[in-house]
């Protein structure tokens, strides 16, 4: 006999939940919140890879092209410069002595010596003037250039005359003796024939602080005219020698050029400048006038042509442009090492 609980079906399994359409299309579950947070950050982390290469990119670009640009001015500008004037009728060649004559620098006896080739040289020129404002300098580098001007004037059979502007003075009028004649306004400062080394002594000032100088040298005369160390007499005699000795070829060169013309007094070698009108009186200078009246008067070719290697403007600002982005190309050159 059936019970009623044999009549019961068996109770059926709970149903599975329903899934979400996507998975049931066989698609894959939605990422956690961590797997998306990456995902984000990496697309973040390309996009600024990319942006970083792009600027890195332009800013090469820029720097070669500024670069590019600096050496275009430069070549157009000094390529000018290395180009001699010349005219095909007759003229007066310039060369300017100006500021102290001295190693590298504008004055210096390598820079006037090239001027002077190109005046010489150019057949155009009747003479050469060198137009003079300079309170000296080396004696070394006046010397290259006297010697040098005698020889152009050899070579090249024309005559060269100095006009002073407001001084000519020591290694100054050292290379205006070479010219034919000197001009001088009757203002100018001429003369300072002489010779001088100078310097200072400290020894009185660090008795008094106390300190001490502790100077070692292998070779007695090695720490010669050492500010801070006591004046040796046999040093000092040798030192006076010296520029004696330099003073009596600067003497002989002003005697040379300057022939009869010169007027001796015992001042005229002590070193003593004298004013342009005095110093025509004393034959040091030949003349009152200008450069206008000497290519005007003297050389007879009015037109003037300036052969002084010097920098315009243009080459000042060029130089500095150059250097501002020749800095940009040594950082762009070291972000390209691929030992960075």
């Amino acid at each position: 006999m059936n019970s009623d609980d044999d009549n019961r079906l068996p109770p059926s399994e709970p149903a599975a939940p329903a899934m979400p359409g996507p998975a049931r299309a066989g698609l894959p579950a939605p990422q956690a919140p961590a797997l998306q947070l990456e995902s984000t950050l990496e697309r973040v982390a390309r996009e600024l890879l990319r942006q970083q290469r792009s600027d890195r990119r332009w800013r090469l670009f820029f720097r070669f092209a500024w670069l590019g640009l600096a050496l275009a001015v430069a070549w157009a500008l000094f390529a000018h410069r290395l180009q001699a004037p010349t005219a095909s009728t007759a003229h007066t060649a310039l060369v300017e002595l100006r500021g102290e004559i001295a190693a590298n620098s504008e004055t210096s006896a390598e820079s006037l010596v090239s001027a002077l080739k190109s005046a010489f040289e150019d057949v155009g020129s009747k003479a050469v003037v060198l137009r003079i404002n300079s309170p000296g300098g080396s004696p070394v580098q006046a010397g290259i250039v006297y010697d040098e001007i005698k020889r152009l004037k050899a070579k090249h059979n024309k005559k060269v005359y100095a006009v002073v502007e407001e001084m000519c003075a020591s290694g100054a009028y050292y290379i205006a003796v070479a010219a034919d004649e000197i001009y001088v306004d009757k203002a100018s400062i001429v003369g300072s024939i002489g010779v001088l080394m100078d310097g200072f002594g400290f020894t009185s000032l660090m008795e008094k602080l106390g300190i001490e100088r502790r100077l070692l040298t292998a070779g007695s005369n090695k720490g010669m005219l050492d500010p801070f160390s006591p004046q040796n007499e046999q040093q000092v005699a040798f030192a006076k020698a010296m520029i004696e000795q330099i003073h009596a070829q600067f003497i002989a060169v002003v005697k040379e050029g300057r022939g009869e013309r010169l007027k001796e007094t015992p001042e005229t070698f002590s070193g003593l400048f004298w004013n342009g009108e005095e110093a025509v009186k004393q034959g040091l200078v030949d003349k009152i006038g200008n450069l206008d009246y000497v290519a005007r008067e003297v050389i007879k070719a009015e037109e003037i042509i300036d052969y002084t290697p010097r920098d315009n403007v243009a080459e000042r600002l060029a130089k500095r442009f150059g250097a501002a982005v020749g800095q940009g190309a040594v950082q762009t050159l070291r972000e390209m090492s691929p030992l960075r």
